[in-house]
């Protein structure tokens, strides 16, 4: 389940509050869900799991799939 992202986010390092975190984290999220969200719900259905939660494990998985650029 890897998804990758050839364009590298650019970060400030002095900016890097919850705002912007949560912005990622979301992003991700959306990217998870459009490349395998139906296995995901399917999966997490047929083992009596908590979607959202599989989501967000999958979504953290992603962000480390990133490439960062920072400015400092």
């Amino acid at each position: 389940m890897d998804i990758n992202i050839d364009i590298p986010f650019r970060l400030n390092f002095n900016h890097l509050d919850g705002d912007t975190q949560e912005k990622l984290m979301e992003q991700s999220k959306k990217e998870v869900e459009q490349k395998c969200g139906s296995e995901m719900k399917a999966y997490a259905q047929e083992n009596h799991l908590d979607y959202q939660e599989i989501l967000e494990e999958e979504a953290i998985k992603n962000l480390y799939n990133y490439k960062f650029m920072f400015t400092i």
